[in-house]
């Protein structure tokens, strides 16, 4: 049994690849504020098909947790797990960017509606 959650530990961290430079996630986190007009549940969906699925910049048991994590946490659970994300792979300046990123966007979409 510990062998094989070992092999299985040593295979999520051979998928995870390198993590994302801090142009390439400012690109994402842009694109993700842009296209996720919409509740929580949409948007931690299409953070995981891309972060996880598609670009393996995180892996899974990595992000669960951390979607675990922000769960608890008072207030909007898809932006916290955005922030901690942009903070886990550039400190500070990436958990603001992802923040911020995260939410403009959709305020100016808003206010062109209005």
């Amino acid at each position: 049994m510990k062998a094989n959650s070992l092999q299985e530990r040593t295979t999520e961290l051979s998928r995870q690849g390198q993590p994302p430079t801090f142009r390439e996630a400012f690109r994402f986190w842009l694109k993700l504020g842009f296209i996720s007009f919409g509740g929580p549940s949409g948007q931690i969906a299409m953070m995981h098909t891309e972060l996880v699925e598609k670009k393996h910049w995180i892996a899974n048991s990595r992000f669960l947790n951390a979607l675990t994590f922000c769960i608890l946490l008072p207030g909007p659970e898809a932006k916290h797990l955005a922030i901690f994300i942009g903070w886990l792979w550039h400190r500070t300046w990436g958990g603001t960017a992802a923040g911020g990123l995260f939410g403009v966007p959709s305020f100016f979409i808003l206010w062109a509606w209005s």
